[in-house]
């Protein structure tokens, strides 16, 4: 890795935390609703976008602030756009994804069903960002979810778990601090490479027969690591990694979902895949 690479990488990382962390007190949570035009529950799909597309933020993020970049992205571009938080914990305002697994796929299942009856559409796409793109596959295939959604695309999911690049290895030396991670932070720690309940996810395949699945990963990931762990097998897979489309693009786990417009322009192929155009670094002017 180059000495600027070393550098830019987590300065990158730091203020794009920074932008999350402050946007709560400026814009996202000031009238509890987005007004750049997703979660309109009277936007009916078109011909073009038959379905309508429900956005799932990552650990630590929430229905706002994970999607500014990508949300107006998709509804600019004709979809009904939708986003949910789940999995608060008592007392932590704005930062979700941290409660049980399981029980936040229950709450995305609902949120499903409330944009099915609102749009009146048969199915809808996924689009999940770290937790976020690895949750789902809970609903889809534990909670009848294949039932209700046609695609899921993973941007930097944790659909394997992470070792965090090694430093998870190093629970076992420390007694205690993994039974307390699991209780203060269940999510945390049931994404933990080998945690039960991603053995239980995975187990007989990653995939249910009837839905798409796109992940789109980046080299640069430091917290979803090793980043080929994000990658699924089985039918109707399509795993992407963002350097094989622009090999300059730096975004690590952050940026890929919050401001790369390349990766955008990859989610858009994946949603509408007979209109899909050819992804390169041309794509963050499109």
């Amino acid at each position: 890795m180059l000495p600027w690479r070393r550098v830019l990488g987590p300065l990158t990382a730091l203020l794009l935390t920074a932008a999350v962390a402050l946007l709560p007190a400026t814009t996202a949570h000031a009238a509890g609703a987005p007004s750049s035009g997703w979660n309109d529950y009277s936007c009916k799909p078109s011909a073009t976008h038959p379905r309508p597309v429900v956005l799932v933020h990552g650990t630590f993020g929430n229905s706002v602030d994970n999607w500014l970049g990508l949300a107006p992205y998709l509804t600019h571009r004709g979809y009904c756009v939708f986003s949910l938080d789940y999995g608060q914990l008592e007392g932590v305002p704005f930062f979700h994804g941290l409660g049980p697994i399981d029980k936040s796929a229950q709450q995305l299942d609902a949120f499903v069903d409330k944009v099915l009856a609102a749009t009146g559409a048969a199915k809808a796409d996924l689009v999940g960002h770290s937790q976020g793109g690895m949750m789902p596959r809970h609903y889809l295939k534990f909670l009848g979810g294949a039932a209700e959604v046609n695609a899921l695309v993973g941007i930097a999911p944790s659909n394997h778990g992470t070792t965090l690049a090694g430093l998870t290895n190093l629970l076992p030396y420390f007694p205690g601090v993994g039974d307390l991670l699991n209780e203060a932070t269940p999510a945390l720690a049931q994404q933990v490479a080998g945690s039960d309940f991603l053995t239980r996810l995975n187990a007989g395949g990653d995939t249910v027969p009837g839905v798409r699945y796109t992940v789109i990963a980046t080299r640069y990931d430091e917290v979803v690591t090793p980043y080929r762990s994000q990658y699924l097998s089985g039918p109707n897979v399509r795993n992407v990694l963002l350097q094989d489309l622009c090999p300059v693009d730096l975004s690590e786990h952050l940026a890929i979902a919050l401001i790369d417009r390349i990766a955008f322009h990859e989610v858009a192929n994946a949603l509408d895949p007979s209109r899909a155009r050819p992804t390169t670094c041309a794509s963050v002017f499109s």
